[in-house]
């Protein structure tokens, strides 16, 4: 067995012993805790890694224009910790930086892209009227620990955003009313409204919307919970999980099991899949699909993911499920969506793609959508042949989603698309071989590789072997690195580390069969002007599965 299918076996065993996912820590949702759970397991190390994430200008986040959410989550918290009386000086040093931070971008008007993130709309009101409420606490308090701040004017909110729709959840929440499955998520913008809400219904394991922060809105304090409560006991586990910070998202179960699976095996690779595994996708033939994980409601991306992995494993079941989406020539990520999403739609032409290679009777039930879908999609491609999703910072993940989705599609303009994204591409390669939307990553280096070397239509675009030998030579070089930003889209970015190691795999493993691209460097040094590159023989044959999980 080569290293690289020892490593995606390795990694698909793994997948079992953490059920509830493997994601990158958060800046918002540790922030959210340290505020909500100063009780809570971990409170000491959630404020180093808090004042250890801040940036040299007082923000946080991985890049300024993804830098509005946690900057306000991060300072809330940590006036939230100077109220409580501590004396901590990184503490001190932390808010004020942010507070400066906040109201230099308050004067330029919150200037800059609003990424489309979600309940953006709902968590910066929420966070705007915290950080005012404390500043006005300062104001009347002897004990002034940020003296500069004392007579601070409010912070404004952002151009086109108000506090309505946030009062209107919160007065909800206070008449006792069914809250929407998908506020579940974003449930501690309910603030005092939110403790204990009675139209709120926690999950068998005791999470509320999938969210540390949720769970700890409604759960209040430990004295507010039953012995034994599963709530308490789920916030805890989670905490101790990384040790005290928390992902955005947990558990992302099947979302995880999903993109892992379809990733590996359409790149070629051979995995045993154990049987738990499979039976955990086999919701999303459910009516209404799978949810990607307990307490979050079900959705049409993690269902379509988990249909098409369920395909390639041979699966021969309807994807009926999916029609519970659908809306005119496209499909939402959920009923009631404000916005609609390329990568959802690619993965949804995937699922009744995959279906029809196994049942090719089915395309009286399923032609039509594909076709529609396939013409939406093509429509949506940017002048420059890329895609941009609203689920992802990054473009080479909605062009690879869409890319190899169309490649699939033998009518209209579906191959003529692909081609202009592997143009794109081929002339958005870094110097250093690698592919990012702000530098070169191992992430989105793996998501390039595959538009170069998965699709047919690619291989009529002169160049791909070039640059597919460039970009290999980076790969493997910065597997160890582990240092890629996250760009993965929820309430701040994350980054679903099994999930990108299972990118990186399925990138190598097609370099590897890619005939004469793994051993023939030539193309490579005429690339780099003749420069030594590393020898991908001699990199191949170093332990690329302890680097791979290093890297993610």
């Amino acid at each position: 067995m080569s290293a690289l299918a020892a490593e995606a076996g390795a990694l698909v065993a793994g997948l079992l012993a953490r059920p509830w996912g493997q994601a990158s820590p958060s800046v918002y949702e540790t922030a959210r805790l340290v505020g909500l759970a100063p009780w809570l397991t971990g409170h000491a190390e959630r404020l180093r890694f808090l004042a250890a994430s801040q940036g040299p200008d007082g923000r946080w986040g991985p890049h300024r224009d993804y830098s509005l959410v946690p900057t306000l989550s991060a300072t809330e918290a940590m006036l939230g910790e100077l109220g409580r009386g501590t004396a901590d000086a990184r503490v001190t040093a932390a808010a004020d930086r942010g507070l400066e931070a906040l109201y230099r971008w308050a004067g330029e008007a919150f200037a800059g892209p609003r990424p489309d993130m979600p309940a953006v709309e709902l968590i910066v009101p929420y966070l705007i009227g915290a950080i005012n409420e404390h500043l006005r606490h300062m104001a009347g308090s002897s004990a002034r620990r940020l003296p500069r701040w004392e007579a601070a004017a409010p912070l404004p909110l952002p151009d086109g955003m108000d506090h309505v729709r946030l009062e209107a959840v919160r007065h909800r929440l206070r008449e006792g009313a069914p809250v929407p499955p998908k506020l579940l998520h974003a449930l501690e913008v309910g603030g005092e409204a939110a403790r204990g809400a009675s139209g709120v219904r926690p999950a068998s394991i005791g999470t509320v919307g999938a969210s540390p922060a949720a769970t700890a809105a409604w759960l209040g304090s430990p004295a507010c919970a039953a012995p034994g409560s599963p709530e308490l006991r789920h916030l805890e586990a989670v905490a101790r999980a990384v040790g005290g910070p928390v992902p955005c998202g947990v558990p992302i179960t099947v979302f995880e099991r999903g993109w892992v699976l379809s990733w590996l095996l359409r790149a070629g690779i051979t995995v045993d899949v154990p049987g738990e595994v499979v039976t955990s996708l086999a919701g999303a033939h459910a009516p209404g699909g799978v949810p990607a994980g307990a307490g979050l409601p079900a959705d049409a991306d993690t269902t379509s993911v988990a249909l098409y992995a369920l395909a390639l494993l041979g699966d021969r079941r309807e994807p009926e499920s999916l029609w519970a989406y659908h809306s005119g020539p496209h499909f939402h990520t959920w009923q009631g969506e404000q916005g609609v999403s390329t990568s959802v739609n690619a993965h949804v032409l995937d699922a009744f793609q995959g279906h029809l290679a196994r049942r090719p009777g089915a395309a009286s039930r399923y032609g039509h959508a594909i076709r529609e879908t396939a013409c939406w999609l093509v429509d949506r491609q940017r002048e420059d042949g890329s895609w941009s999703d609203r689920w992802h910072a990054s473009p080479y993940y909605a062009t690879m989603c869409c890319a190899l989705a169309l490649d699939g599609h033998e009518e209209g303009d579906a191959a003529r698309a692909v081609r202009r994204a592997v143009r794109w591409v081929l002339a958005g390669q870094r110097g250093d071989g690698g592919w990012g939307l702000w530098r070169s990553t191992a992430e989105e280096t793996a998501y390039a590789l595959q538009i170069l070397l998965l699709p047919g239509a690619s291989r009529e675009v002169p160049g791909r072997l070039t640059a597919a030998a460039r970009g290999r030579s980076f790969l493997l070089q910065a597997a160890g690195q582990g240092d890629d930003p996250p760009m993965w889209h929820d309430k701040d970015l994350y980054a679903p580390t099994a999930i990108i190691r299972a990118a990186v795999l399925a990138a190598l493993h097609l370099t590897e069969r890619e005939p004469g691209l793994a051993d023939d460097q030539d193309g490579v040094r005429r690339a780099h002007g003749g420069r030594p590159v590393a020898d991908v023989r001699v990199a191949r044959d170093r332990p690329v599965g302890q680097e791979l999980i290093e890297a993610s």
